[in-house]
């Protein structure tokens, strides 16, 4: 899982883009000008940029010399309609990681994502497991000592975020921006009514509880809560 702004001012491709990247269960904001864009990179935690070339406001190549100016260093691909190699290599030489050429097919753009997310294999890998608990991330698969465990799909992401980050402590603020989409109606109460979701499917009565809360402060994931109950 991971959090995509998808910046492009054709509202329809953006829609079908997003719904495509959602369904491979990743997080995305769309916006559709050049400003907006660079205001959500500055208050908002993201792991990929996709950013159209061509802009009202800002066009794409002046809003990733800003972000790479300001420090910003997530990838970039950069979307444009045009073939020539000159408007390729300005989009490069301004700072995209990557490009791709519209029209384009969705399963282009998934694996050019994919390439560009792609880390080492203990930060990529796709089955997680603490202690009875076991969450396959490809086939969206989560069980409790073999037995399967059906979550809504923003609790497997909560829950899929909480396993990759063991022990740290997260705000109910952090987890929104990190979780939902910035255009979802949210407050702190809808972080606490999941958690007391998954609570409700992974923990066993008399047993700690998986996910800690402290208080005034955020949430916690201990995987070897057992071990110390």
């Amino acid at each position: 899982m991971s959090k995509i702004l998808f910046v492009d001012d054709d509202k329809q491709l953006a829609a079908v883009a997003s719904d495509w990247l959602t369904a491979e269960n990743h997080v995305v904001d769309v916006v559709n000008d050049g400003k907006e864009a660079l205001s959500r990179l500055e208050f908002y935690p993201y792991d990929l940029v996709v950013l159209d070339l061509t802009l009202p406001g800002l066009d794409g190549v002046q809003v990733c010399r800003q972000y790479r100016a300001a420090g910003g260093h997530i990838p970039i691909i950069m979307l444009t309609g045009r073939t020539e190699v000159e408007q390729k290599m300005e989009g490069l030489d301004s700072g995209a990681d990557d490009y791709l050429t519209k029209p384009f097919e969705l399963r282009e753009l998934s694996a050019r994502v994919r390439a560009l997310l792609r880390r080492p294999k203990e930060v990529l890998s796709e089955v997680l497991q603490a202690g009875p608990i076991k969450l396959d991330i490809k086939a969206q698969k989560l069980t409790r000592d073999g037995i399967e465990i059906r979550l809504l799909p923003q609790q497997m992401l909560l829950l899929e975020f909480f396993m990759r980050n063991p022990r740290e402590v997260f705000s109910s603020e952090a987890l929104l921006d990190r979780i939902w989409s910035s255009e979802a109606e949210t407050s702190p109460d809808t972080v606490r009514v999941h958690i007391t979701r998954i609570r409700q499917k992974l923990d066993e009565e008399g047993k700690p509880s998986f996910i800690r809360t402290l208080h005034r402060v955020g949430y916690s994931f201990d995987p070897d809560r057992e071990a110390s109950s």
